[in-house]
C-alpha cells in the first residue's frame, strides 16, 4: 500500500536544485548587478558554490525535523511559506555564524542574505504552482485516493464537505453506505449511496478503493473493530473518524496530566471583533465598488432598457440569516413577467433539489445572457451588502419556497449573512448538484475565517472571467 501523506519524489529533487539555484544568483545579483551596495573586491562564482550543499542540508533537515516531506497531504500554501521561512532564516543564521567564526575568505555576508530571500521565493513559487497543478488534477480525479465512507450522520457529511470543499487533498468518494434504510439509498449530491454496511467486502473490491473511511458513532465499537479488519484482510486503509461529541479538532483542547490525557471544550463561535471586521470590509467593498463602477452599472442598465421592455432592476424576496427575509436586487436578465411562466417550464428543470435552473432558458434576454454568465447580473447586490442584508463572501440567498423544502440539516446554510459570491460559487457554480452546494456552504459556516473570505474573493474572479460552470 503506497504512503498516502509523503511528498512526492521530484518535489524534493524540485527544493535541491531550487536552493542550490538560489546562491548562483544572489551571486549574480550581489557581483553582477552590485544590488543595495558596491562591492570593492570580487570572488569567482567558485568560491561561493561550496555553500550550495551547505544551504541544502540545512534546510532539509529542517524541513525533516518539520515532517515537511512525511506529511505533505493537505498543508496548505501558507503552512509551506511558513516552514520555507523558518528553515530560510536558521540557515542563513548557522551559515553567516559559520563565516564570522571561520573566515576562510572575505566573503560577502550580504550575498548570504540575498541567496536565503532567494531561496524562499523560488520555493514559494514551487510550492504555490505544485498546490495549484496537484490540485487542478485531484479535482478531475487523476492521483486521487478512492475512498468509501461508512456512516451517512452528520460526521460522514462533515468529511464529504470537507472532500468537496478542498479538492488538493486528494480524494475521490466512491459512495457510502449506511445500515439506515433511507440513508443508504439516497444519494448525497453527486455521492453514491451504496447500500447496507453488509455490502463493504464486495464494493472494496468492484470500485478498487484504496482507503475506507469510518464515521459510525463509538457506542458500535465491535462493529468498527469488524470494518477495520476486513480492510486490513484485503490490504486497504481504514481510518476512523472519532465521534466525540460530533466536535472537530478546533473545537477541542488537548492535554496530558502526567501522560493521562485530558481533553477540554473550547467555547466555539466567531469573536464579536473578527465579525466587526468582516462586516467594515463588506461595507468598504460594497461602497468602493458602487462608487467606482457607477458608470458601468448605468451602462448595463442601459443595455437591458434597450435589449428588451421592462425595468433594469429585478427585486426578489430571498431568505436571509436566521430566516429574515428580505428584497435582493438584481439586473433583470429574464423578459418581464417571466416568473410567472415558470410553471411551464418545472419539467424542463436540470438540477436536483428545490432549485430551478434551465441551461438554455427561453426566458434568458440576450443581454441577460452575457450578465449572467459572467456574473454581472448580481452586482446591484452591492447595495443589499451596504444595508447588511447580504456580505460580499456568503451562501447564496435561496428564495422561500426552496427553504420550505430543506432538508433539517441543509438549514445551517442560514446561519450566517448570505453573500455575494461563496465557496460553492468558486468550486465548479452550476456544475455542482443542489447537496454539493449545500455541502460547501456549510463548510463555510463552520470554518469562516477572514482568510477564507479573501481566498474566494480571489478566486471569484477568474470564475467570472472564464465563465467557468455558469449559465
Amino acid at each position: 500500500m503506497r504512503s498516502h501523506r509523503r511528498a512526492p519524489w521530484w518535489i524534493i529533487v524540485s527544493d535541491i536544485v531550487l536552493i542550490n539555484a538560489s546562491i548562483v544568483l544572489a551571486y549574480w545579483l550581489r557581483y553582477e548587478f552590485q544590488w543595495f551596495r558596491d562591492i570593492s573586491y570580487y570572488h569567482s562564482l567558485s568560491a561561493y558554490l561550496p555553500f550550495g550543499p551547505i544551504f541544502t542540508v540545512l534546510m532539509l533537515l529542517d524541513f525533516w525535523v518539520a515532517r515537511v516531506y512525511r506529511e505533505w497531504r493537505g498543508r496548505t500554501w501558507l503552512d509551506h511559506v511558513y516552514r520555507i521561512i523558518n528553515a530560510a532564516a536558521k540557515s542563513v543564521v548557522l551559515v553567516l555564524a559559520a563565516t564570522f567564526v571561520l573566515q576562510p575568505l572575505q566573503y560577502s555576508r550580504l550575498l548570504l542574505i540575498e541567496a536565503g530571500v532567494i531561496a524562499m521565493l523560488l520555493l514559494a513559487v514551487s510550492r504555490l504552482i505544485n498546490t495549484q497543478v496537484i490540485g487542478h488534477l485531484h479535482a478531475r480525479g487523476i492521483g486521487s485516493d478512492r475512498v468509501i465512507i461508512v456512516g451517512a450522520g452528520e460526521i460522514g457529511r462533515t468529511v464529504m464537505r470537507t472532500i468537496v470543499a478542498r479538492p488538493e487533498l486528494g480524494y475521490q468518494i466512491i459512495g457510502f453506505v449506511d445500515d439506515h434504510p433511507e440513508k443508504g439509498r439516497t444519494d448525497i449530491g453527486r455521492f453514491r449511496a451504496l447500500g447496507s454496511i453488509d455490502n463493504l467486502p464486495r464494493l472494496i473490491e468492484e470500485e478498487a478503493a484504496d482507503e475506507v473511511i469510518i464515521t459510525l458513532p463509538w457506542m458500535v465499537h465491535r462493529k468498527i473493530m469488524a470494518i477495520v479488519r476486513e480492510c486490513q484482510r484485503r490490504h486497504v486503509r481504514a481510518r476512523i473518524v472519532p465521534d466525540l461529541f460530533q466536535m472537530s479538532l478546533t473545537q477541542v483542547d488537548i492535554d496530558d496530566l502526567g501522560g493521562v490525557p485530558l481533553i477540554s471544550v473550547r467555547e466555539m463561535g466567531v469573536s464579536r471583533g473578527a465579525v466587526l471586521v468582516k462586516r467594515a470590509l463588506d461595507v468598504a467593498g460594497a461602497a468602493l465598488g458602487l462608487t467606482l463602477g457607477a458608470p458601468f452599472l448605468a451602462f448595463i442598465a442601459v443595455a437591458i432598457r434597450c435589449d428588451s421592455p421592462g425595468p433594469a432592476l429585478f427585486r426578489q424576496t430571498r431568505v436571509g440569516i436566521g430566516g429574515e427575509e428580505f428584497q435582493m436586487l438584481k439586473f433583470r436578465s429574464m423578459r418581464a413577467g417571466s416568473e410567472d411562466e415558470l410553471d411551464d417550464l418545472r419539467e424542463m428543470n436540470e438540477v436536483d433539489g428545490p432549485i430551478f435552473k434551465i441551461r438554455d432558458d427561453p426566458r434568458i434576454t440576450r443581454v441577460g445572457r452575457i450578465l449572467r454568465r459572467h456574473s454581472l447580473d448580481e452586482l446591484p447586490q452591492l447595495r443589499n451588502v451596504l444595508r447588511g442584508e447580504m456580505s460580499l463572501v456568503g451562501p447564496r440567498p435561496p428564495i422561500p419556497s426552496e427553504v420550505s423544502r430543506y432538508q433539517d440539516w441543509h438549514m445551517q446554510r442560514l446561519e450566517v449573512r448570505p453573500g455575494l459570491t461563496g465557496l460553492w460559487q468558486v468550486s465548479g457554480r452550476s456544475l455542482l448538484s443542489f447537496d454539493e452546494q449545500v455541502l460547501l456552504d456549510i463548510h463555510y459556516v463552520e470554518n469562516w475565517s477572514l482568510w477564507l473570505d479573501l481566498k474566494i474573493l480571489l478566486r471569484t474572479i477568474p470564475q467570472v472571467l472564464l465563465a467557468n460552470g455558469a449559465y
